[in-house]
């Protein structure tokens, strides 16, 4: 072999092996780079940033692994509901109405029912109330129909739903079953009776600015919280009925600052129509020796239970 050639190929070989361990570094690099995001990011996103990140043996294929995300099937309550309410609406005899061409259009296949003359068998409200998911995008959901003189109907109403979620059809004419039946209520954790003092001066004052308008909310919040007050206020007055608290220290006179304590408030408000009674969540810390509000915590509160 020619010298001059045998010199070149020399010269080619640590440079073309300098491109590769520059090529791999740069992918290292990527790596970690894609890694320490996902970190800070999340644990979803770091098993996505491993799984997307580029690898030696994908570079030198030329090919990328598709990342899917498969969501929760939708619920079809809602759309069993309007079809119920069609149906119930609907008659044999008068199959063009709006109430009948709705209810054919959703379930083709399934017939109209046909009341007898001049009874009113139209219901006043209709609520779906329980959903069952099946196989193959099948659901079972119980609708209940509720009329003047306090009857409920409860309605199986079969529905099959597309893999996007995105389509429903009723498969099958509704059947009268048995409502769903009344769950057992835990005890209550407001065990502790507060009696009157600052505390419950504290929340009486904070309820009734919030739901009848007595003077600012603002006022009776910790530093950084914000409420929003009801505009227009809903009622005229809102007297407090009974505070029960979670901790012990909320039955004592004082309080060190710092102090936090969850209470259910039972609120007697009035207004023009009459007397309503509610119930509110309310957590409130001390400080400077008063009580504040932290965080208005309703949409649990519960009135059973056992002390």
């Amino acid at each position: 072999m020619p010298a001059d050639k045998l010199a070149s190929e020399k010269e080619t070989a640590p440079a073309a092996a300098g491109v590769a361990l520059q090529r791999m570094r740069r992918r290292v690099r990527v790596l970690r780079l894609a890694a320490w995001t996902a970190i800070a990011a999340g644990p979803v996103a770091l098993c996505v940033a491993i799984t997307s990140a580029p690898t030696a043996d994908r570079a030198a294929a030329g090919k990328t692994t598709p990342v899917r995300a498969s969501g929760a099937a939708a619920d079809p309550a809602g759309y069993a509901q309007l079809f119920v309410a069609a149906w119930l609406r609907s008659s044999a005899d008068d199959a063009r109405s709006a109430q009948a061409r709705l209810a054919q259009s959703m379930a083709p296949e399934v017939e109209l029912p046909d009341p007898a003359e001049g009874v009113r068998s139209k219901p006043q409200s209709v609520t779906a109330v329980r959903s069952a998911q099946r196989g193959g995008g099948a659901w079972s959901v119980t609708v209940t129909a509720q009329y003047a003189d306090g009857r409920l109907r409860n309605y199986a109403v079969p529905v099959v739903a597309d893999r996007s979620g995105g389509s429903f059809a009723v498969t099958g004419a509704p059947g009268v079953v048995a409502g769903p039946a009344r769950a057992d209520v835990p005890a209550s954790p407001y065990r502790v009776t507060v009696p009157e003092g600052d505390l419950s001066s504290s929340v009486g004052e904070f309820l009734s600015a919030y739901l009848a308008g007595a003077g600012e909310v603002d006022r009776y919040l910790a530093p950084g919280v914000v409420v929003s007050a009801l505009t227009p206020a809903p009622y005229t007055r809102a007297t407090v009925r009974q505070v029960r608290a979670v901790e012990a220290a909320a039955a004592g006179l004082a309080a060190a600052d710092g102090t936090a304590v969850h209470v259910l408030v039972q609120v007697e408000a009035r207004d023009g129509g009459g007397r309503w009674p509610l119930a509110y969540e309310l957590a409130l810390t001390a400080r400077s020796g008063r009580w504040e509000v932290t965080a208005l915590e309703s949409g649990t509160a519960r009135v059973g239970g056992r002390s």
